[in-house]
């Protein structure tokens, strides 16, 4: 099987990449190296895959290069810009990655009957009653990633796709992970001893998913599209299933470091909600089954931090 990954670079890309190049899959994939985060922890990514699993990996943005060609089996599209509150200061990018450069993903796709597993987010269903699931339909997003994603499933939902699949992220955490996430920024903080920033004055809960948990359902969905000849379009719920309130979260971080920091408590932040709970019954039925906890998450987030930038 031969699986072209778009935002290869990222951190889901590259763990996913990972993981089929261990199943021997061809693997191959597109990623434009953007600066919105520190571009060295993207290529070590990407170093990594080409060294040591062969992937091939083409510089190129989505919204003119797909790299998707017809001897590609499934395509799996996680390119975007991520981050809900940077969305609402710059939301352009948003717009032109997640929206028009998925088109473009389609549009390729369409002509040459490839079926795609694209990321989601659970940011669509804000408004909806806890916990989140697949069926309650989305109301209205509170920030332009949110809309984005839920402009995503609309598009893949009425394209002539015959088979895709949207995967609903919740919360996602692990090694090589984003800095601008929150167990990357508040153990930044922990080790420089800087203040970190706690909104809706700490009272935030969130389904916290360690990263090969997702992997593992990415896995699942793209065996059953791959597997199967009938058209159809499906959204996915991967989470880890239950609610870990975000204080909890800082103490384990800071009983890993082996230090402290000051918190400052801060409102509520507009692009925000103040729970996530992702119900994964649909997945479970194609024998998902997460069992990566926070207290072992973090502990293995951390390992690799201090290995990373070298903490003493």
């Amino acid at each position: 099987m031969k699986i072209l990954i778009t935002g290869i670079a990222g951190m889901i890309g590259f763990h996913a990449a990972k993981h089929f190049a261990q199943k021997e899959w061809t693997v191959v994939g597109v990623d434009n190296f953007n600066d919105y985060y520190d571009v060295k922890l993207k290529q070590d990514r990407a170093d990594i895959l080409r060294n040591e699993y062969d992937v091939s990996i083409k510089t190129a943005d989505i919204q003119e290069e797909t790299g998707i060609t017809n001897d590609v089996d499934v395509v799996l599209h996680l390119a975007a810009y991520a981050n809900p509150r940077h969305a609402l200061d710059e939301p352009q990018p948003y717009i032109d990655t997640n929206i028009t450069g998925t088109q473009r993903i389609i549009e390729k796709c369409e002509e040459l009957n490839i079926p795609v597993v694209y990321a989601s987010s659970s940011c669509v269903m804000h408004g909806q009653p806890l916990p989140w699931n697949e069926h309650d339909r989305p109301d209205m997003q509170n920030n332009p990633y949110g809309w984005s994603k839920r402009v995503n499933e609309c598009q893949f939902a009425h394209s002539k796709i015959s088979r895709s699949a949207g995967l609903r992220f919740f919360t996602v955490y692990g090694p090589y992970g984003r800095p601008d996430m929150a167990l990357f920024k508040f153990a930044e903080a922990i080790v420089k001893g800087t203040p970190m920033t706690l909104y809706n004055f700490g009272e935030m809960k969130r389904d916290f998913t360690y990263v090969d948990d997702i992997i593992h359902g990415v896995d699942l969905v793209v065996n059953k599209i791959t597997s199967e000849n009938y058209s159809w379009h499906e959204i996915y719920n991967i989470g880890y299933g239950e609610q870990v309130h975000l204080l909890d979260f800082v103490d384990e971080i800071e009983k890993n470091l082996g230090r402290t920091t000051e918190r400052n408590l801060a409102p509520r932040h507009p692009a925000d909600v103040p729970e996530t709970w992702s119900d994964t019954t649909k997945l479970q039925a194609l024998g998902y089954k997460p069992t990566t906890s926070v207290k072992d998450g973090v502990k293995e987030f951390i390992e690799w931090f201090t290995w990373y930038y070298e903490v003493n």
